[in-house]
């Protein structure tokens, strides 16, 4: 029996050869920022979940940043973003009026 996914043929054409090395370094960027956009949102969240309004505010300010990058580059789609950036304002704000 064939383990997993079908073995991938080599490309014969020097310009699929070459797609085929673009691909394994876009993909690992692509990885990696879609990392950062996820590391970043739950570090906030975690602030909220701790309750600490200054470190929530910071990180939130950061996460914008990367949040906006990631969008813009098509890693994630830009409504997404939105809605995630959206979400976590809410809870650091809430945090903010709750004291």
């Amino acid at each position: 029996m064939a383990s997993g996914k079908p073995k991938k043929k080599n490309p014969r054409l020097a310009s699929g050869r070459k797609r085929v090395r673009q691909d394994v370094k876009i993909n690992a960027a692509n990885t990696s920022l879609r990392s950062k956009y996820r590391t970043a949102v739950k570090n906030v969240e975690k602030a909220v979940v701790a309750g600490d309004k200054t470190k929530a505010a910071e990180l939130f300010a950061k996460m914008q940043a990367v949040v906006d990058t990631v969008a813009d580059k098509g890693i994630f789609h830009k409504n997404k973003a939105a809605r995630d950036k959206s979400r976590l304002a809410t809870k650091v704000k809430a945090l903010a009026l709750s004291a």
